[in-house]
């Protein structure tokens, strides 16, 4: 008896954790947690139908770039989790570490391939940006970037696309924007000559100034290795007399050569673009050398503009700093992906390469408002149309200067 009743208990202990067994394995809720672990490429539907896109990208998450790969990291995920509550599409998010490298950022797209990405966030940065975008070509993979603003990202392919500004259209922009309000009578520019972001909007800024007869007195330069002692550049702009430097790079080498131009008493103005956004919070930088320095930027985290106001509310508390305009134009691109997937009808269970389609005919001819800018398109190329702003740093904030 005492047996019998042992095999019964036993039976039904084996019943009750199949049915558990059962009942997690077809369970399945949409996952907005995001950067490491993923799921797999199958893993896309929910009870009711597919409904969760997946969507990837690969930034700098480490290394001496990690801020801008981080801060896009951040303002997607802002953006996901925002949508995801709102029910209706849903969005898997996950970023690869690429550490500012194009060979590394190769290797963090096929890990997103191996994860089913079906649409992407391209790169963070224009190098890592060239070649993941070669590999989104082929696979058909639609993608747009936040933030890699070179030429050779878009050039020969059709379904790539940019929320930022293109190179070309910063460096003429910023020559205008000196030209229009006469604020310099005599320009030095210091560039970085191995960074395609620093070349690009370089080549187009002196063009732009020679149609304008901008007089650059003193054109200096530097490269990785280099990069730590700009008394050389400094010194040049300084006995050729300019009265401003344009610096058209990001803010790590920036910081640098404001700090340095102050030790040797040398007080231009400083003229920056979007990679310079992010100064006042760098670590270590006294942020008052800054003051002054005049920039275009898409986003100006100081705005009480509604939208602006409780996405940087929302950022400070998770994050714990002011967000710059890479978490501004991911943000923006999640939501620029969401408007497309519901105006085309896109589905979850689509292939990549519908979903690449759908999403060629929709950026080409839609109009989006965003954090970064309002009535933005984008032409065939893959070019975003938007009005950059003009900042300058005051009192520790960014101020328009219009």
């Amino acid at each position: 008896m005492k047996k019998k009743l042992l095999s019964l208990l036993l039976a039904a202990a084996m019943l009750f954790a199949m049915t558990a067994c059962s009942s997690t394995s077809n369970s399945s809720t949409p996952s907005n947690a995001g950067t490491s672990t993923g799921s797999s490429a199958a893993d896309n539907t929910a009870a009711d139908g597919p409904v969760v896109f997946k969507i990837g990208g690969t930034g700098p998450l480490t290394g001496g770039a990690a801020i801008y790969g981080n801060a896009a990291k951040n303002g997607a995920q802002i953006a996901v989790d925002e949508i995801n509550a709102m029910g209706g599409i849903q969005f898997d998010l996950r970023y690869e570490d690429d550490v500012n490298d194009a060979e590394k950022a190769i290797n963090a797209y096929n890990t997103l391939k191996d994860w089913g990405i079906q649409i992407s966030l391209g790169s963070v940065t224009s190098k890592p940006c060239e070649a993941t975008s070669a590999e989104t070509y082929v696979d058909r993979i639609f993608a747009l970037t936040p933030s890699a603003s070179s030429t050779a990202v878009l050039e020969g392919k059709d379904n790539q696309y940019q929320i930022c500004f293109v190179d070309p259209n910063q460096g003429s922009a910023s020559a205008q924007y000196i030209s229009d309000k006469k604020l310099a009578t005599k320009i030095a520019v210091i560039w970085k000559n191995d960074d395609v972001y620093s070349k690009g909007v370089y080549e187009s800024f002196m063009a732009k100034a020679k149609e304008l007869n901008l007089d650059v007195v003193s054109d200096t330069t530097f490269a990785d290795g280099n990069d730590t002692d700009f008394s050389v550049q400094l010194t040049d702009a300084q006995s050729k007399g300019a009265d401003l430097i344009f610096l058209p790079m990001y803010y790590q080498p920036a910081s640098l050569i404001l700090a340095q131009a102050n030790a040797m008493g040398y007080s231009p103005k400083y003229f920056g673009i979007d990679g310079m956004d992010g100064i006042l919070t760098m670590e270590g930088f006294d942020a008052s050398l800054a003051e002054g320095v005049m920039l275009l930027t898409p986003f100006n985290a100081d705005s009480t503009e509604s939208k602006t106001a409780a996405f940087v509310k929302k950022y400070q508390e998770l994050f714990g700093e002011i967000p710059n305009q890479f978490a501004a134009d991911a943000y923006d691109c999640i939501y620029a992906y969401k408007q497309a997937l519901e105006n085309a009808g896109a589905t979850s269970d689509m292939s990549n390469e519908e979903l690449c389609d759908l999403m060629i005919k929709e950026f080409s001819s839609m109009s989006f408002d965003g954090l970064t800018g309002e009535s933005m398109t984008w032409d065939e190329s893959g070019a975003v149309t938007k009005s950059p702003k003009g900042m300058v740093i005051k009192d520790g904030a960014y101020v328009g200067l219009d």
